[in-house]
C-alpha cells in the first residue's frame, strides 16, 4: 500500500513539472508573437502551480494529525491538586514534551478531530487520521458550570490552512472523505492520578492508568 506522503508529493510534483511545462510553451508562443495562445498557457501554468501550491499547504495541515490505523495510545494524562477546585494537569502525547496546563473544576476534557475516507482513499494509503484539539476544565454541577471560572486551552498549533474548516465547508464536494467528527471525553480529576488516552476510529477513550485514578473514577457522582 502506497505511502500517503508519497501520494501527495508524485501528485506536487505532477503539477510543478506540468505547470513548467505550459510556462515554457506560453514563453514561446510570446516569442512567436502569438499573445492569445501565449496568454492562454500563462493562465492555464499558473492554474496548475497555484494547485501545486494549494496541495502543499493542505498537505502540511494534514501531517498535524496522526495516522489511525486501530485503537492507539493518544496521550498520558496526569492530574495533581493545587488548590480548591484547582489542578496541574500534565498531557504527554507519544513522542513529544510534556505539556503543563492549570485547570480548574472538577473534571477535565479532552477533545480531538477524526478525520476518515471512503475505500478508494484507504486503499491508496491514507488511514483514518486524528488531532488532539483542546483541553477543558469541567464542573459536575450545571449551575457551577455557569458561574464557574473556565479554564480552556489549545492542543494543537495553528497552521495557515486548516484542513477541518476546509473540509467541512465543502464536504459534498470532497467524495473521497467518510465522516469527519469530534470526539471528546472528560474524568475526574483528584491528586496523583494518572490517566490513558486512546483512541481509535469511534472516537477517544480514557482509561484510569493509577490506583488513585480508579478510586476518583469509583467515587464519581
Amino acid at each position: 500500500m502506497p505511502d500517503p506522503i508519497v501520494t501527495v508529493g508524485a501528485i506536487m510534483l505532477a503539477g510543478a513539472l506540468l505547470g513548467l511545462l505550459l510556462l515554457i510553451a506560453a514563453l514561446r508562443r510570446y516569442r512567436r508573437v502569438h499573445l492569445l495562445r501565449g496568454t492562454l498557457y500563462l493562465g492555464m501554468s499558473a492554474t496548475v502551480v497555484l494547485a501545486a501550491l494549494t496541495a502543499v499547504l493542505v498537505a502540511l495541515n494534514l501531517f498535524t494529525y496522526t495516522r489511525l490505523t486501530h485503537e492507539q495510545h493518544a496521550a498520558r494524562v496526569v492530574t495533581r491538586g493545587l488548590g480548591e477546585r484547582r489542578y496541574v494537569v500534565t498531557v504527554e502525547p507519544p513522542n513529544r514534551p510534556a505539556q503543563h496546563y492549570e485547570v480548574r473544576g472538577d473534571e477535565w476534557q479532552i477533545d480531538a478531530r477524526v478525520l476518515k475516507w471512503r475505500a478508494p482513499a484507504t486503499l491508496a494509503g491514507f488511514d483514518t487520521v486524528y488531532r488532539l484539539e483542546r483541553l477543558s476544565g469541567r464542573y459536575s454541577d450545571i449551575a457551577e458550570e455557569r458561574a464557574g471560572p473556565r479554564t480552556v486551552y489549545p492542543l494543537a498549533e495553528p497552521s495557515e490552512v486548516d484542513l477541518w474548516s476546509l473540509i467541512r465547508r465543502h464536504h459534498r464536494y470532497i467524495p473521497l472523505v467518510d465522516a469527519l467528527y469530534g470526539s471528546a471525553a472528560f474524568v475526574p480529576m483528584a491528586e496523583g492520578a494518572q490517566y490513558d488516552v486512546s483512541v481509535s476510529a469511534s472516537g477517544l477513550v480514557v482509561r484510569p492508568a493509577n490506583e488513585a485514578a480508579r478510586k476518583a473514577v469509583g467515587a464519581w457522582q
